[in-house]
């Protein structure tokens, strides 16, 4: 599907499935088609068909709700094992090179690798030969990570989220150990912190208030970038906590007590991260003209905006 978008792909299918029809349903369907693209541009509904429209929207929003997944549902293939390429922007700091590297950690089986001059088409095109199910690209501002763009492969979907308030893990290992230095701990021992190793195990996730379909769509995003059907034998724990517009990530690791009713203790080991969706689109992130499915406008003050709420 090079060279061309996603809504050419979905124009095309409607083209076809709408030439199949014969008769009495290629009528009904341009009668159903005719009021879709009224109501889309509100305007009055058309004379002729005031009278059933009811009758046709019902019948259309079911058609709309079995043919959708079945149509544009672009993890129906998904076989509970990606494969996820982790790369940066060009001329990267070296805090973000090592950001990349632990975002890299946060996904079981995913590589890194770096960006150098190749310019994204490239990227995704090599992605696609290689079979890899999605690409995470991380970006910066003065050396502080401030973009994260997850592109699902073939197709898309594409979400572009803003980073804000990044501790990496050597920032919450150097506050660990400055705690420990304060409280007459060592404080250089690493293992005791839990933060000299990152288990690569499949984690837990937990997704917090993610109640609307704009939310809904986020989460499915997500979690498909972690295998799904995989025994969790890892013991860490991976939070996305919708907060508004906002999204905290953490990532922690746990132990637990011998005795049965001993609590367990939880450790971060980060990065922790604020991530803010301002952007969807239906093709992949190399695809310059993919329709946006969504669009942040922080400013926009309309009911629609004020509406669209990933909780």
């Amino acid at each position: 599907m090079d060279g061309f978008s996603r809504r050419a792909s979905r124009l095309r299918r409607e083209y076809l499935f709408r030439k199949s029809l014969e008769g009495s349903e290629r009528a009904a369907y341009e009668k159903k088609r005719k009021i879709q693209q009224a109501l889309a541009e509100g305007k009055p509904l058309p004379t002729e068909l005031r009278t059933e429209s009811e009758k046709l929207r019902a019948e259309s929003a079911l058609e709309d709700a079995t043919t959708e997944l079945a149509v544009d549902d672009e993890y129906a293939t998904y076989d509970g094992k990606p494969k996820i390429i982790v790369t940066t922007s060009r001329q990267p700091s070296s805090r973000l090179m090592k950001f990349a590297k632990e975002v890299r950690l946060l996904f079981p089986g995913a590589s890194r690798a770096n960006r150098g001059g190749r310019v994204l088409a490239d990227i995704v095109e090599d992605a696609k030969a290689g079979g890899l199910t999605d690409v995470v690209i991380v970006h910066e501002h003065r050396g502080e990570p401030d973009g994260m763009i997850v592109s699902h492969l073939p197709h898309g979907p594409t979400a572009y989220f803003g980073l804000s308030s990044t501790v990496t893990r050597h920032d919450i290992r150097a506050a660990a150990q400055r705690a420990a230095a304060e409280g007459g701990g060592a404080g250089d021992d690493d293992d005791e912190q839990g933060l000299a190793n990152v288990s690569e195990a499949v984690p837990h996730l937990i997704f917090d208030n993610f109640g609307t379909k704009l939310g809904l769509r986020v989460k499915n995003i997500l979690q498909h970038l972690f295998p799904s059907g995989a025994k969790k034998d890892g013991k860490r724990v991976m939070t996305f906590s919708n907060q508004g517009e906002f999204v905290e990530f953490r990532h922690h690791t746990y132990t637990k007590g011998k005795g049965r009713g001993d609590s367990l203790t939880l450790t971060e080991a980060g990065p922790r991260f604020a991530m803010r969706l301002y952007k969807i689109t239906q093709g992949t992130v190399d695809e310059t003209e993919a329709e946006s499915e969504f669009v942040l406008r922080p400013y926009l003050n309309s009911k629609k905006a004020r509406r669209a709420t990933l909780g």
